[in-house]
């Protein structure tokens, strides 16, 4: 038996995309910067991704910035988007991609200011109110977190940013291709979007930007990607993501509505069984995501059951799935640490099974008894 439930970790590579990427992974070798007419068939499949992409958040293609990923997708916003920046305001329930740089350009001088998240792990106009105060020049705020799922209400807080003069960016990440992405509507300067989270391939992503900010390169070289991104372009990544994207935007009705299903399955089942907590289960959320712990049971001993019995969760994010701390997330809601410790995600795909969901919660139900006899005895 073999069950993924990981999928805001990373998703399979769908057929139709494999099948998109082979042609430039086999026969179509030439360097897209070229000019004569291999270079030149390159170039038009790297620009149709970038049309792709781009129609799947509704930006124009011109604004499409093609990097190694989300994380690199991040680093340029957050490094590159204002010259010598002075203040920076990032909520405490990012990803590290955006914390990391965050911290290291406080080392180098940058003021630093955290916004908090309520208790649903939701950042509140009154905390953003707040922050505002101390003049941030860049806001950075998730749109859906990558491990409870929850959406953020991005477009009121940009607007709220803009009313001081504070540009925007938000990772798109978990977001694009669960739930509806409209880059302009959402009133934002900065996008950061991943291919394989989206069923497209691993080592590719984008940022989207307002094309009338300074933005300063990370990457200098060879002046690909009009300057913002040099380095010869992975091709058949590239074309693998514009086709997971097009897919995305085709399907996204279905696949919402499928995952929507199992997970309230998923939902209803877990808040039946005493003791099981629930994160975040009731606010606004991705439709394929749950975040529970079984107070008393490690999340990584719960995740090595799992695994024993073919299933595939993960106790949070992948990026930090080799420390040993409790989720960040969960402690900027205001959770318990000895709480936060026993979390499990489950994130659900676009072909999950209301069978795969069962064999999930038979688990749980075979760790809650266990734990109820350990309990017996040690009364007795």
């Amino acid at each position: 038996m073999n069950i993924y439930l990981d999928h805001n970790a990373t998703t399979p590579l769908d057929g139709r995309v494999l099948d998109e990427m082979l042609p430039y992974l086999r026969d179509h070798f030439g360097n897209p910067s070229s000019v004569y007419r291999q270079g030149r068939l390159i170039r038009q499949a790297v620009e149709t991704a970038r049309e792709q992409v781009a129609r799947l958040v509704n930006a124009h293609p011109s604004q499409v910035i093609f990097t190694s990923g989300g994380t690199e997708a991040n680093n340029l916003a957050i490094k590159g988007a204002v010259p010598r920046l002075k203040c920076l305001a990032v909520s405490s329930v990012e990803h590290a991609s955006v914390l990391e740089p965050a911290r290291q350009l406080a080392g180098q001088g940058c003021k630093l200011v955290e916004i908090g998240v309520d208790e649903q792990g939701r950042v509140t106009q009154e905390a953003m109110q707040l922050v505002l105060a101390e003049q941030p020049e860049l806001v950075s705020i998730m749109l859906a977190n990558n491990e409870t799922g929850v959406i953020q209400d991005v477009s009121r807080l940009a607007e709220m940013a803009s009313s001081v003069g504070a540009l925007f960016h938000t990772d798109a990440v978990q977001a694009a291709g669960k739930i509806e992405v409209d880059f302009d509507s959402l009133g934002v300067q900065l996008m950061a979007l991943s291919s394989h989270k989206l069923y497209g391939p691993k080592g590719v992503g984008a940022l989207v930007f307002d094309k009338r900010i300074d933005l300063s390169a990370q990457m200098v070289g060879g002046g690909q990607e009009a300057g913002y991104r040099s380095g010869t372009e992975n091709v058949a990544a590239i074309v693998g993501f514009g086709k997971a994207a097009e897919l995305a935007r085709l399907e996204l009705a279905q696949r919402q509505v499928r995952c929507e299903q199992l997970r309230q399955k998923l939902l209803h089942s877990l808040e039946q069984m005493e003791h099981v907590v629930v994160f975040a289960g009731h606010t606004l959320c991705l439709p394929n995501t749950v975040f529970m712990a079984v107070p008393g049971i490690d999340g990584e001993a719960l995740l090595m059951e799992m695994d024993r019995a073919g299933v595939a969760v993960s106790s949070g994010s992948a990026c930090d799935s080799q420390k040993t701390e409790p989720s960040h997330t969960l402690l900027a809601m205001g959770i318990d640490e000895a709480l936060a410790r026993c979390a499990v995600r489950v994130s659900i795909g676009k072909d999950n099974t209301e069978q795969d969901i069962d064999v999930f919660l038979r688990v749980v139900k075979q760790q809650l008894k266990a734990l109820q006899e350990h309990a017996m005895l040690a009364w007795a």
